[in-house]
């Protein structure tokens, strides 16, 4: 299978400032907010958007990786901080790509048990293929792809990071 990049380095990082600045209008009157990326592309997907926040905001920013058995969804979801550490604050649910959605939605259940002042997603690729009533509020980019063709973002180390449909 050939490889079709949809989604350059550099338009990843065009995505990424994009979002930040959406998140920003949207938390502008929060002191804090919580990017919760679900492992592994989404943590470091959530990493990125939260350092190009830092870099526009003056909001306190916390990161929390969000664990989620992708083979079973409904197993219990284990996350990096306590839920009394993002408890009445704004948090952003970040993924790198929607697909059915089973994972953002099992992953926003599991937030739905804690009290938040305002709850959002981000994802960078959203590919409209949705099993469940769950949309992305920020969203790098819409794809209409057909259920055989796979989406996958590659964040590289050495920052040369691209997303493709194969």
């Amino acid at each position: 299978m050939s490889k079709n990049i949809i989604l350059t380095h550099q338009e990843i990082e065009h995505k990424i400032k994009r979002i930040a600045y959406q998140i920003y209008e949207t938390f502008v009157d929060e002191e804090e907010v919580v990017i919760a990326g679900i492992a592994s592309n989404g943590s470091i997907f959530a990493e990125k958007i939260a350092l190009a926040l830092s870099n526009i905001s003056t909001l306190k920013i916390s990161l929390c990786e969000v664990k989620v058995d992708k083979q079973n969804p409904q197993l219990p979801i284990q996350t990096s901080l306590n839920a009394s550490e993002y408890s009445n604050k704004g948090l952003v649910l970040v993924d790198d790509v929607l697909n059915s959605g089973t994972t953002l939605i099992y992953a926003v259940r599991h937030f739905l048990d804690v009290p938040l002042k305002k709850f959002k997603t981000a994802v960078l690729v959203d590919r409209n293929h949705k099993k469940y009533p769950v949309k992305a509020d920020f969203k790098g980019i819409s794809l209409s792809t057909s259920l055989l063709e796979h989406v996958q973002v590659i964040f590289d180390d050495n920052g040369n990071d691209y997303a493709f449909l194969s």
